[in-house]
């Protein structure tokens, strides 16, 4: 499998360099694009640098970095996931404004009916936010906010966060084991 990970300037690095790692685990091939907004967003949340985390990858790429294979919908991928997505990027992606990588890829992925998940990180939502999500949505987009579950009893954040990445693994068709599964109240 061949994936494209985007890191953009929303709060939540956790949940990137966990799917990186899983990915990374399962022998994905990952082809990573991290914004400027990110870097400073990585180095606060986890106290890493963007190349701790590029290393996780199989290959990385800087967000101006127009001229990268993944800037064409003839470079074959199995899907893209934003994690977290800005709403900055997400206004990007639904109004077809691909000033930079992230957004390219994210508009070649669409355009290819390709599967595109966006892992939004905001709160509360405004109606803009709303409707872009919607629209998104609309185009193709699954849109998979980190919102974890509690039913299989968190104990620590790290739980918290695998519920998540196993939720983006399931919609990108991977198998997993990072979370139990609801199996109704009694089981």
């Amino acid at each position: 499998m061949k994936l494209i990970v985007a890191i953009t300037g929303a709060s939540g690095a956790i949940y990137s360099r966990r799917l990186l790692e899983i990915l990374r685990e399962l022998g994905v091939e990952v082809h990573l694009i991290i914004s400027k907004a990110a870097e400073g967003i990585i180095k606060h949340e986890l106290g890493i640098t963007r190349s701790e985390i590029e290393r996780l990858a199989r290959y990385a790429y800087r967000e101006d970095d127009m001229e990268a294979p993944l800037s064409s919908g003839t470079f074959i991928v199995d899907g893209m996931i934003i994690i977290p997505c800005s709403m900055k990027t997400l206004a990007g992606i639904v109004n077809g404004y691909s000033e930079n990588l992230i957004l390219r890829a994210a508009d070649v992925t669409l355009k290819e009916r390709r599967r595109l998940i966006i892992v939004p990180r905001e709160t509360p939502l405004s109606t803009i936010h709303l409707r872009n999500l919607l629209e998104a949505a609309r185009n193709g987009a699954i849109i998979l906010p980190a919102m974890p579950a509690f039913y299989h009893k968190p104990e620590r954040i790290d739980d918290l966060v695998d519920f998540i990445v196993g939720k983006i693994l399931d919609s990108i068709g991977i198998k997993h084991k990072l979370f139990r599964r609801w199996c109704g109240k009694n089981g």
